[in-house]
């Protein structure tokens, strides 16, 4: 495996962050899962610890280094140390730099700061129940009034959806004329109207909360627009090719933490008195996905480089975001045949591995989606055959 691209800096956030999860984190995962959420204070404590919104400017208390690096180590991290239910990178990644990008200097005060601390945490809510990767076919709608928009609708499978103080929500304000007109809102915790449903029960990633939220005549103030009104379906579509690249990022990540865990299993598991790893099928096996995981890991990582150089594409991000999360399903698959009987016990990690990597396939894009888009760059194009392109 070439030797990967991190600063001297980045290696020691990346041991400081390690510990934190030692400390601050692993001990306390099972009692998490039970329960089906973190507590709201392990964010305040990766605050106090410069963990979050890294890129965040100085006077908002971040460290003000873009380099999505950082990012993708606190990535890696969760992976390897098996806490990815505890999903920082949502706060920190995904919702936090709609702030940045679209928020005015006066909402940027306002939230960054305690999104930066941890005393605020973030969520965004666009997908319904019959509105999922197809946006706009969204209901949830915000009828502009005089001094305020008026949201009303419903919203599902949001991750933060309990512990979410600041929701960054996707409506509709001229469904009649301009139905495809989409803008996005800064809701926050205690807005009258404003509910949130039962903690949902899901095949996975069981300590991440995710709940249905409910708006019901919820008054908006017009200061909480985020972004040009009407735009807003272009400002999520500015934000996915970086969303694909995070679920990359976790998906290489999770089947690098396969890999090891079937690789250890079978050095260490007897069967007619070898090893499980001294087997011609099994060396094979493990020999292709190696293959494939690190072919990947240098595409993966030369996406980020293109992503700090504002010259990642959607089609790009689409391909990364496809392939290792195939992989993962298929490297975890393998794990759990690799370790026989013991693959289906959940007192392996293979096990819930197994679970928590099958929503890899669906969030940030589905497979098909991510087909869709790569088809397309394909076929709107004259054809030139690869080999002559530059």
């Amino acid at each position: 495996m070439f030797k990967r691209d991190f600063t001297a800096e980045q290696e020691a956030f990346r041991e400081a962050y390690r510990r934190f999860l030692q400390v601050e984190v692993t001990p306390h995962m099972e009692s998490w899962r039970e329960q089906g959420i973190v507590a709201r204070d392990l964010f305040k404590k990766a605050g106090d610890n410069g963990f979050l919104l890294t890129w965040a400017d100085e006077e908002y208390g971040g460290l003000g280094d873009p380099d999505f690096r950082f990012e993708q180590i606190m990535i890696e991290e969760n992976q390897y140390a098996l806490t990815s239910d505890w999903y920082t990178t949502l706060h920190s990644r995904l919702v936090g730099p709609y702030i940045q990008r679209f928020g005015n200097s006066d909402q940027k005060q306002k939230y960054l700061p305690k999104c930066v601390s941890g005393e605020s945490i973030l969520a965004i809510a666009m997908t319904e129940p019959d509105a999922g990767s197809d946006l706009a076919g969204m209901r949830t709608t915000a009828l502009e009034q005089e001094d305020h928009y008026l949201l009303n609708g419903s919203k599902t499978y949001i991750s933060n959806g309990i512990n979410a103080d600041l929701v960054v929500v996707a409506a509709k304000i001229d469904p009649v004329n301009k139905p495809r007109e989409i803008s996005l809102f800064l809701v926050e915790r205690g807005m009258a109207g404003f509910e949130r449903g039962a903690n949902l029960k899901k095949m996975g990633k069981k300590a991440q909360d995710t709940a249905e939220l409910f708006f019901s005549n919820v008054k908006i103030p017009k200061e909480n627009l985020l972004g040009t009104k009407g735009k807003g379906l272009s400002h999520l579509m500015e934000a996915l090719a970086e969303e694909r690249l995070i679920a990359a990022v976790e998906a290489l990540s999770a089947a690098q933490k396969a890999f090891d865990l079937a690789d250890q299993f079978c050095r260490e598991r007897k069967l007619f008195g070898q090893r499980l790893a001294d087997f011609q099928n099994t060396q094979f096996k493990l020999a292709e996905l190696r293959a494939e995981l690190d072919i990947q890991q240098v595409y993966v990582d030369q996406c980020v480089k293109a992503l700090n150089l504002d010259q990642l594409t959607p089609e790009d991000a689409a391909k990364a975001k496809l392939a290792t999360t195939e992989t993962l399903g298929r490297m975890v698959d393998e794990a759990v045949q690799l370790h026989g009987g013991a693959g289906y016990m959940d007192e392996y990690p293979i096990s819930r591995m197994y679970t928590d990597a099958r929503v890899t396939r669906i969030y940030a894009g589905s497979s098909e989606v991510m087909k869709l888009i790569i088809s397309r760059d394909i076929f709107r194009k004259e054809f030139v055959p690869y080999i002559d392109k530059p």
